[in-house]
């Protein structure tokens, strides 16, 4: 039989592709290879910033709520001595809550050294807040410590107005505070806690807004902390992931209301970070290990969390952002 052109032409084609095939068993034979011999372990954290950070295992603690910084044996980083202010915020008055310990004590002090006086709203933790003044104060700024609950509006118009009336002037307003809890069954999730958390995280988030925005002006910046459960989920923490994802949601709403008044609305979504919040959650024995799941296999420390604050709040870096969740997660892709 004589083999048409066309035939011929198939044949080759045939050919190449057994070749490519056979091409492709050896590199798999390469891969399967490598699969059979057992991982390296890699040792250690990723250390990539300006000074070492502590690594897990972490100091076996529990603190009662809401978590004094002061009770903790590891004392969070939050002063980011390599910082170097460049007034980026000169002359901006601040209002934070939860400002008396971790990302909001931190935010608080690139704050003043960025040129801002601040206003810190806190729930009762006082000797975590009189150090957050000392060290904003030291930054050459002024500070008012103001004490009550971010789920009563009332408290809320009361801490604005107190900013306003004291420092003349309220720029920028970081909604930070938060209560979490986990939980390890869903049962045990009572409409209590569900209420605490939701109160907390979002109801007071939305108040300290609404109270805060008729005494902003254009430029004025919302920043707030928003976290990777928000993003990603927690089966541990199904009310607090939640009130983060709203939170995500409400800072797109909320920037797109606030457009036409000039006021940026962003939140920054940490992952892991080493402050009270946590070692008042979680028992003893899953502290130690807090953090070592992310890839860079160990907890931020709150400096290194807070110039994202910074960023999003100075209209010299970020003028053309708003309604953005910037997530700071150790390295997670979700693969």
């Amino acid at each position: 039989m004589v083999q048409t052109k066309s035939q011929a032409r198939k044949d080759q084609f045939a050919q190449a592709a057994e070749q490519t095939a056979a091409a492709e068993r050896e590199i798999q034979k390469t891969i399967d290879r490598k699969d059979k011999t057992p991982p390296q372990k890699k040792q250690g954290a990723m250390q990539a910033g300006a000074r070492l950070y502590p690594e897990p295992p972490l100091p076996a603690q529990h603190l009662a709520k809401p978590g004094n910084e002061a009770d903790l044996d590891l004392a969070p980083m939050y002063d980011a001595p390599h910082y170097k202010g460049s007034e980026k915020l000169k002359d901006k008055v601040a209002l934070i809550t939860g400002a008396d310990s971790g990302i909001g004590r931190a935010v608080a002090v690139l704050y003043a050294r960025e040129g801002a006086d601040v206003a810190v709203a806190y729930l009762d933790e006082h000797e975590d807040a009189e150090e957050t003044k000392r060290a904003v104060e030291k930054e050459g700024r002024r500070c008012i410590l103001i004490s009550g609950d971010v789920a009563d509006s009332a408290f809320c118009r009361a801490a604005v107005a107190r900013t306003v009336k004291v420092l003349g002037k309220l720029d920028i307003l970081v909604n930070n505070a938060a209560f979490q809890e986990h939980v390890l069954d869903f049962g045990d999730l009572t409409d209590e806690h569900f209420d605490r958390t939701l109160k907390t995280n979002l109801y007071g988030y939305f108040y300290m807004a609404k109270a805060a925005v008729p005494h902003m002006q254009n430029g004025s910046a919302i920043v707030m902390t928003g976290s990777v459960t928000g993003l990603l989920g927690n089966d541990k923490l199904l009310d607090y992931s939640m009130t983060k994802g709203g939170i995500h949601a409400f800072v797109r709403s909320l920037a797109t209301h606030l457009i036409d008044k000039g006021i940026r609305v962003n939140a920054v979504a940490p992952g892991p970070v080493w402050t009270p919040l946590n070692p008042a959650d979680k028992d003893a024995a899953h502290v130690t290990q807090f953090g070592s799941d992310v890839p860079m296999k160990r907890p931020a420390q709150p400096e290194e969390i807070a110039p994202a604050f910074v960023f999003l709040a100075a209209p010299s870096c970020s003028s053309y952002i708003t309604g953005e969740i910037l997530p700071i997660i150790g390295g997670y892709s979700g693969g």
